[in-house]
């Protein structure tokens, strides 16, 4: 079920495809134009395993709004969808992460400049297991936990046990801003990287499931993910800040310190169907089905 900072392979591959139509051909640089132009064939949608349960409920939604666009939505990570949208075999990426300047570049020299669409906010919430005594950890803690530093939960007030370390694997934007904002501590000229014993996930479900079955565990996950399962911490930007549990709500007024945006991307400004999707996403109904999920929706400006 999970290995040593190495990709976990899947028995089954993951992939989530909602009212594809039946002819799907290649999304192309010029997919807006053709999506939207009533080629009869899907928007395809990729990426982030963070928003795919978002991007499924926002397709299903939309197809009583609009019968006639059908949206054909896979995970499969944040640098797979981007790398799709480079590539053009898809019309919009989904990242739980800001697109790298190298992926730029990419997309510049195949000719298009890619427009970035934030569509939701993610609190992303340190979680264990239940029988778990601790209540609340600091960034800094994190930090030397998951880089190893920390080894036993005995010193941070619990358990005289090692810790196991449960991570995204690293196609996941979620492992990259994790590794970023906690590991790293958002401090750009610090190299740290997760401790080499980090058991990595392929799935949010991963996470949770191996989380619940080891009371040693500790691992992180979109709010929208946990459960009653799991035990989520209260987190302290430093030990002189207040501990604030994740939710919708400390998500939206940035007191909870590990909150995210998560994104759409296009090749270009979207045109026709798909501007209209997006435009959608971040309306009323769309961001009803953001909260709906557990995550944080857009506040009007």
């Amino acid at each position: 079920m999970f290995c040593s900072l190495r990709r976990v392979p899947l028995v089954l591959p993951i992939i989530l495809v909602l009212l594809v139509s039946s002819a799907c051909s290649r999304a192309g640089q010029s997919g807006s134009a053709e999506a939207s132009a009533g080629s009869g064939r899907a928007i395809q949608n990729k990426g982030s395993d963070t928003i795919v349960n978002l991007a499924l409920a926002w397709a299903e939604a939309y197809r009583e709004v609009q019968p006639d666009v059908s949206i054909a939505v896979t995970g499969g990570g944040s640098g797979t969808g981007i790398a799709s949208l480079i590539n053009g075999t898809v019309d919009i990426a989904n990242a739980s992460r800001e697109m790298k300047e190298s992926e730029k570049e990419e997309a510049r020299a195949n000719g298009f400049d890619p427009v970035e669409h934030l569509i939701a906010i993610d609190a992303l919430a340190v979680i264990v297991n239940l029988e778990n005594p601790v209540d609340r950890l600091t960034i800094d803690q994190l930090a030397d936990i998951f880089t190893g530093r920390i080894t036993n939960w005995k010193d941070v007030g619990g358990n005289d046990e090692d810790i196991v370390l449960v991570s995204r694997e690293t196609n996941s934007g979620t492992h990259v801003y994790f590794l970023e904002e906690v590991v790293r501590k958002g401090e750009k000229d610090n190299t740290d990287i997760f401790a080499p014993q980090t058991l990595l996930m392929p799935s949010s479900v991963g996470i949770t499931s191996e989380i619940q079955r080891n009371p040693r565990a500790i691992g992180y996950d979109g709010l929208g993910y946990v459960s009653e399962h799991e035990k989520m911490l209260e987190v302290a930007k430093d030990a002189q800040s207040p501990y604030v549990m994740p939710s919708v709500a400390t998500g939206a007024d940035g007191s909870y310190p590990i909150a995210r945006g998560l994104f759409m991307y296009t090749a270009g400004e979207p045109t026709g169907a798909i501007a209209d999707y997006i435009a959608w996403i971040k309306g009323p109904a769309g961001q009803q089905i953001v909260a709906d999920l557990g995550f944080v929706p857009l506040t009007e400006e």
